[in-house]
C-alpha cells in the first residue's frame, strides 16, 4: 500500500516528501524490515525517535515523527511529521488492514471492574446465537479456540487492527474489546467506531505513576470511548454514569437495580446445585427474562445486565441470552470444571491475599459443606505474601491444601514452611501435598457432597516455572487425567 493512502485520515507535514510502497507498519525498531514505515512512539521508558536512524539503516522506507530528528535522513526515505504519533499509528493501522471493524459487530466495554467477565458473557451470548466472536482484553486476543497473549488489556492499535482482520479471516462476525482507560488515553482505539459502548462502574484505580495523575483524568479517559460509539448503555446505579457518557451523541440506555433503570434486575439470589454455582435473577423493563448465570457472586448480576444491554442493540433472541449467560465463564476466574460427584471444582487466578480473600468470601456466601482451598506461592517473591496468603486461607477455608506454584529458584518446601507461618495465626486445618497434580488428586478423592474446592493461583496459566524453566501444566488437563486414572465417572 502506498504511504499517502495510509495517511489519508491524518493531519501531517511532509518533511521529506515521497510516496513509497509500504510493506508493513512498525513501531519497534528491532522489527523493521525493508520497505516498512517506522512510527516513532514516545513510551514511558523509551522514545522511538532515538531509534529512527537504526530503522533507516535496516531499510525503512518512511518515518513518522513528532519531534525533530538528530540526523540527516536520506532523500529516498519519506519523513512525515505529525502532532501525535500514537494517533498516527492507529489511523494508519486501520487503513493498512482495510478498516476491518466495519465488517464486524463490535462492542467496547469500559469501567473499573467487570470488563473481562462482561466481555466473556457477551461473547457467549453471541456464540449461542450462532455468531462466531473474538475478544480482546485481559486474557489476550481470543478467537477460533486460540489465545494470543498481549502486553496490555487494550493492546497497541496495530495489534488491534491486525487481530480484527485475522478474526474476519477466521470467520468471526463479532468482536468484543475491553477498553481500558490507558488504552483510550494513548489512542489505541482511535480510528474505530463501535456499534455499542458499555460502562460498567467507576472506582479508585490506576492513579499515580505512569497511569493517571488523578481521578478526574481517569474518569475523563474512560469517557473518551463514548465519542466513538453508535449506541451506548450504562450502569445507572453508579453515580458517575452521566459523567462518563456525557459526550455520547444520543440516548444512553440504562441498566441496574434501581427503578429508573430501563433494564432492571429483580429477585436476585445465589444458586448452588449439583456442581453449578452462580446467581439467579429476573429482568424487567426493556427485556423480561428469567436467568441463571454461571458465575458466582451477586455482583455478577451487573455484568450480566451489561451483557444483555449490549446484545440488545442487535437481533439476538432471548434463548441465546439465557443459554449464553448460563455457560459463560472467564478462563481462570472462578472457572468451573465439570467433575464426577456432587461437589464443585473451580479454577481461579487468585495469587495474593487480597484476591484470595475476595474469592473465598464470595464462595462462603454459598454455605458449602466445606470450602477447600488448594494453593501455593511464587518463589523469589516477598515472603510476606506467603504469610498473608496462609492467613487468609486459614481464616476462610475449612481445609487448606498447600502445594507448589511457580517455585522458580526456591525449594518448594521452604515456600510451604512460610505459608504455614501464616496458617499458624489461625485455627484453620491444612495438609501439605507438594506436587500440584497429587494435591489436586487428594482434593478430588476426598471431596464430599456439597464441597466447593478452589484451585487457586494458576488460573489461565498453563505452566509451572521451576529452576528457570517453564514446564507445561494446565490444571484442566490434570483434572481430566486424574478422572481417567482413578476411573471416576
Amino acid at each position: 500500500m502506498k504511504l499517502l493512502q495510509l495517511l489519508k485520515n491524518l493531519k501531517y507535514e511532509p518533511v521529506n516528501p515521497a510516496d513509497p510502497e509500504i510493506n508493513d507498519i512498525v513501531y519497534d525498531s528491532r522489527k523493521v524490515g525493508a520497505g516498512d514505515v517506522f512510527v516513532c512512539l514516545k513510551g514511558y521508558a523509551a522514545d522511538g525517535h532515538k531509534f529512527a536512524q537504526s530503522a533507516v539503516e535496516k531499510g525503512a522506507a518512511a518515518l513518522v515523527i513528532s519531534d525533530d530528528l538528530g540526523f540527516e535522513v536520506p532523500d529516498d526515505v519519506a519523513v512525515i511529521k505529525t502532532a501525535d504519533t500514537r494517533l498516527a499509528l492507529a489511523l494508519m493501522s486501520a487503513e493498512f488492514f482495510g478498516n476491518p471493524a466495519r465488517e464486524l459487530m463490535t462492542v467496547a466495554i469500559t469501567g473499573t471492574k467487570g470488563k473481562t467477565t462482561t466481555a466473556a458473557m457477551i461473547a457467549a451470548i453471541f456464540e449461542q446465537a450462532g455468531i462466531k466472536t473474538g475478544t480482546i482484553g485481559t486474557l489476550g486476543i481470543v478467537y477460533d479456540g486460540k489465545t494470543y497473549k498481549t502486553d496490555n488489556t487494550t493492546p497497541e492499535s496495530y495489534e488491534i487492527q491486525k487481530a480484527l482482520r485475522d478474526m474476519i479471516n477466521a470467520g468471526c462476525k463479532a468482536m468484543v474489546i475491553e477498553a481500558s482507560s490507558i488504552g483510550l488515553k494513548h489512542s489505541r482505539l482511535a480510528g474505530l467506531t463501535f456499534d455499542v459502548g458499555i460502562f460498567t462502574n467507576f472506582s479508585n484505580d490506576h492513579i499515580g505513576g505512569v497511569e493517571h495523575k488523578d481521578m478526574a483524568e481517569y474518569l475523563y479517559c474512560k469517557s473518551l470511548l463514548f465519542r466513538q460509539c453508535k449506541n451506548a448503555a450504562a450502569n445507572c446505579d453508579d453515580p458517575e454514569w452521566k459523567n462518563v457518557t456525557k459526550d455520547f451523541d444520543g440516548e444512553v440506555h440504562t441498566f441496574g437495580f434501581s427503578q429508573e433503570a430501563q433494564l432492571r434486575a429483580e429477585g436476585d439470589r445465589l444458586l448452588s446445585d449439583g456442581g453449578f454455582i452462580g446467581v439467579h435473577f429476573e429482568t424487567k423493563g426493556a427485556r423480561e427474562l428469567s436467568l441463571d448465570v454461571g458465575v458466582p457472586g451477586i455482583f455478577n448480576v451487573y455484568n450480566a445486565l451489561a451483557a444483555i444491554s449490549a446484545v440488545s442493540f442487535f437481533d439476538i433472541p432471548d434463548e441465546a441470552i439465557i443459554n449464553g449467560l448460563k455457560i459463560a465463564h472467564v478462563k481462570g476466574r472462578v472457572e468451573p470444571v465439570k467433575v464426577p460427584g456432587n461437589y464443585s471444582l473451580l479454577i481461579d487466578y487468585a495469587h495474593n491475599a487480597l484476591s484470595m480473600e475476595n474469592v473465598l468470601t464470595t464462595l462462603r456466601q454459598y454455605n458449602p459443606h466445606r470450602l477447600i482451598t488448594l494453593f501455593g506461592a511464587g518463589g523469589n517473591r516477598p515472603k510476606v505474601r506467603r504469610y498473608e496468603m496462609g492467613e487468609a486461607s486459614g481464616r476462610l477455608s475449612d481445609l487448606s491444601v498447600i502445594t507448589e506454584d511457580n517455585s522458580r529458584f526456591e525449594d518448594v518446601m521452604d515456600i510451604i514452611e512460610d505459608i504455614k507461618t501464616g496458617l499458624a495465626k489461625t485455627d484453620g486445618k491444612y495438609v501439605v501435598v507438594p506436587n500440584r497434580k497429587e494435591a489436586i488428586r487428594y482434593c478430588m478423592l476426598n471431596a464430599e457432597d456439597g464441597d466447593i474446592i478452589v484451585l487457586a493461583g494458576k488460573g489461565h496459566e498453563d505452566y509451572q516455572e521451576i529452576r528457570g524453566v517453564k514446564h507445561h501444566m494446565d490444571e484442566r488437563e490434570l483434572i481430566a487425567e486424574i478422572i481417567e486414572e482413578e476411573h471416576l465417572r
